[in-house]
């Protein structure tokens, strides 16, 4: 298998490349610099050296800024649609372009698509909440979207990615560490998860039916998220609890919402984001619970 992969460096394209090269795959980087370091038998190609006469069996677009790394500007927000918009775009143009397209397309959403719509259970039949997370998810699924004439494409709404290499999980660890854990406002606003294993076994899962030729290869959007979204309350027990310290202070809602302006949201809102799809599918979570997942990865 040829796989072409875009975010390929990052907290889960990296995970994804291990596991498909222990997979036997040849995998290869789309970076915006063809200087990109890779691991050992990967290749790094930059967008301008794609060409129509490339062939790959699989494509995966995980390219974007990270959502909550930085306040939402004006600017912020630009820097976050260009670096998904720009680089879907790219590849639907190469898919449109080659003579043999790829198999799949994989490519990045999130759970950000259906808006803050508080402890409402959401599947991938539900309505979203117009505000900027969905119009920015949106837009990139549509650009996605855009392929669809020549290729089947798969879009990944993935929720909180936890594994302690990155992420939240890595930000939170140290100030929980240090005995500095807190619940988020009023600690009922839903967290809708996914351990990072997880998420890797559910990417190739799909990338397999299309390379396999199963009849019944999915489309369309899937929620990737463990199966029991928790409150904020039980999460931050849950992770004081899995690394043998108190959690005993609060931070207000109203404290977030000064000091991070819109992107509070992301805290103190909650999203209630079921995986319906994959389980119709009959996938099988490693870690559908999250205090044994925190328990194993922080031991």
């Amino acid at each position: 298998m040829r796989i072409l992969i875009t975010g390929g460096s990052g907290f889960i394209g990296s995970a994804l490349t291990a596991r498909l090269q222990r997979d036997g795959a040849h995998v290869t980087w789309l970076s915006r610099r063809a200087s990109t370091p890779s691991p050992e038998g990967v290749d790094v190609r930059d967008y301008a050296s794609l060409w129509a006469d490339d062939r790959f069996d699989a494509v995966v677009n995980l390219a974007g800024a990270g959502i909550a790394d930085a306040r939402w500007t004006a600017s912020r927000k630009q820097t976050l649609r260009d670096s998904r918009l720009i680089p879907t775009g790219v590849l639907t143009d190469w898919i449109r372009s080659v003579h043999t397209p790829p198999k799949v397309l994989l490519s990045g959403s999130a759970i950000g698509w259906y808006g803050a719509q508080g402890d409402a259970p959401l599947d991938e039949d539900s309505a979203s909440h117009n505000e900027f997370q969905h119009r920015l998810c949106a837009d990139w699924e549509d650009a996605a979207r855009a392929a669809e004439d020549r290729v089947p494409v798969v879009l990944l709404r993935t929720g909180v990615v936890l594994h302690p290499a990155g992420g939240m999980l890595k930000r939170l660890r140290m100030p929980f560490q240090l005995g500095l854990g807190a619940r988020l406002g009023d600690g009922r606003q839903v967290l809708s998860w996914i351990a990072r294993e997880d998420w890797i076994d559910v990417a190739v899962s799909l990338l397999r039916a299309h390379l396999d030729g199963a009849a019944d290869a999915p489309t369309g959007a899937f929620n990737l998220t463990a199966p029991e979204p928790v409150a904020n309350t039980r999460f931050t027990r849950a992770l004081a609890d899995a690394l043998r310290r108190p959690a005993l202070l609060a931070v207000p809602a109203k404290a977030l919402e000064l000091g991070l302006g819109e992107m509070a949201t992301l805290l103190v809102d909650g999203q209630c984001v079921l995986p319906a799809r994959l389980q119709q599918r009959g996938h099988a979570f490693a870690w559908p619970t999250l205090e044994p997942y925190l328990e194993s990865v922080l031991r």
